[in-house]
């Protein structure tokens, strides 16, 4: 690993008091490795809230609720007694989710092992969910993948889910539902990635909150500027 410090010319041109400090004694090695234990930190914590019994389906912020059209046309079903079905779908969506999410561990953590020292030197200082958009960036697709026939065998159990492909393909053909919600599968698929790092993203942020109560010594000193 290259341990040489940071040069001026890797340092923003306005750097004052502890900050530029903080800039100047960082060497890349250090960068490098905080971004990667953040990276592992915040995708095991979010798969171990996520990847569980009632992980979506009790937790409000990334809870899987039917999109757009379908979900004001659910209101109308529940007001004339036919919420049963809609809970029941809603808890399958949210099920699914819950089932894929595990799956995402090991490709997460590979990816934080294999960030290079630019993507850390880039990433270190950037926005409060830096590191998560990087860990989007690199994985969502390949998840995306991994996710799908897992989510497609939990709802091919509900036998509601092919009248939700019906039903949702002719709202979109009307424009009552965007295209990509059409399918119930791909649809929960996605949800699932966006609970996921949304999840992550609240865990860097804790992590640049208060770096010191990560109680890691390398996370302190790479995001305790």
């Amino acid at each position: 690993m290259d341990r040489r410090q940071f040069t001026g010319a890797l340092v923003a041109p306005v750097l004052w008091g502890s900050e530029a400090a903080w800039a100047l004694s960082l060497s890349e090695g250090d960068a490098a490795s905080g971004v990667r234990a953040a990276l592992e930190r915040g995708a095991i914590a979010a798969v171990g809230l996520l990847g569980r019994t009632d992980g979506f389906l009790a937790n409000p912020k990334v809870r899987i609720p039917l999109p757009g059209f379908l979900n004001e046309a659910a209101k109308l079903l529940k007001a004339t007694g036919q919420g049963k079905r809609v809970d029941e779908l809603v808890t399958a969506m949210n099920r699914a989710a819950e089932a894929a999410v595990p799956e995402a561990k090991s490709l997460l953590v590979n990816a934080a092992k294999s960030i290079t020292v630019e993507d850390a030197l880039r990433i270190v200082k950037g926005g409060e969910t830096s590191v998560t958009d990087y860990f989007s960036g690199k994985t969502r697709e390949p998840l995306g993948v991994k996710f799908l026939p897992i989510v497609t065998r939990a709802t091919d159990k509900v036998a509601l889910a092919d009248k939700y492909n019906a039903v949702a393909g002719k709202a979109a053909g009307l424009g009552l539902l965007k295209a990509r919600d059409a399918n119930l599968q791909q649809y929960v698929t996605g949800k699932a990635l966006d609970g996921l790092y949304f999840m992550i993203g609240e865990e860097e942020k804790k992590i640049r909150r208060d770096p010191v109560g990560t109680g890691s010594a390398i996370l302190r000193k790479v995001f305790g500027a």
